[in-house]
């Protein structure tokens, strides 16, 4: 899964490596939680690419309640197209999640060691992302969004067996169209990344409350994996 996660850059550097205006409300975080508003990247009929902030945690349009979203951090790659959360949602509402790096804990015999994991040159990337637009009464109107996690790859292995999807930058506009993608070319696109050139090292339990954010999260408290 991927539950917690670092966008640390300023805009600027969303607007180059995203091809974005640069973005309003956006401010370096290190330690993003679920139910928190997050930067998105998304497009759409006749829309131009545009970086919006959405609520993480899908509400789907048909849900009851707004709740839900709480439930719905995470979408599994294999079944995305099928669950009814989702399946709307996958074949136009397709976004880009920016980011720098993710968290993931791992059990030892005295506790959880959370870790941060990010590619060794610093880069910013994207996680694959749904998002959805929810009207409850009224006048009221949500956007949300959703991570797609996919199997880990020999380094997420080691911690946790899912890991968010990764895209490639070459795959960022086929994944941005808002059409409907083969069964094929998405299990091929929400493949694991390869572990080349990403590391994951321990950092210190701060990070476990959501309400901690700063450059402590991230300190190095060990050795790499």
């Amino acid at each position: 899964m991927c539950g917690r996660f670092a966008l640390i850059v300023d805009a600027s550097v969303l607007a180059d490596v995203f091809d974005v205006d640069p973005p309003r409300e956006v401010n370096p975080r290190f330690n993003i939680a679920p139910t928190q508003n997050i930067p998105i990247v998304r497009t759409g009929k006749d829309v131009p690419r545009e970086c919006a902030v959405v609520r993480w945690g899908l509400v789907p349009s048909w849900a009851k309640d707004e709740k839900m979203g709480a439930r719905m951090i995470n979408a599994r790659g294999e079944t995305v197209a099928e669950k009814p959360s989702f399946r709307a949602a996958v074949k136009s509402r397709r976004c880009l999640i920016p980011a720098d790096g993710f968290y993931e804990w791992e059990r030892t015999a005295e506790r959880k060691q959370p870790h941060f994991i990010r590619f060794v040159d610093g880069r910013t990337f994207a996680f694959a992302g749904l998002w959805e637009r929810w009207y409850g009464g009224g006048d009221q109107q949500l956007e949300t969004c959703t991570i797609i996690t996919t199997t880990p790859n020999e380094l997420i292995a080691k911690l946790h067996d899912r890991m968010p999807a990764i895209l490639s930058p070459t795959d960022y506009a086929e994944w941005l169209e808002p059409c409907a993608l083969t069964p094929e070319r998405l299990q091929e696109l929400l493949a694991p990344h390869p572990a080349k050139n990403m590391e994951a090292y321990p950092v210190s339990t701060f990070v476990n409350s959501p309400h901690h954010d700063g450059p402590e999260c991230i300190e190095r408290t060990g050795t790499a994996m």
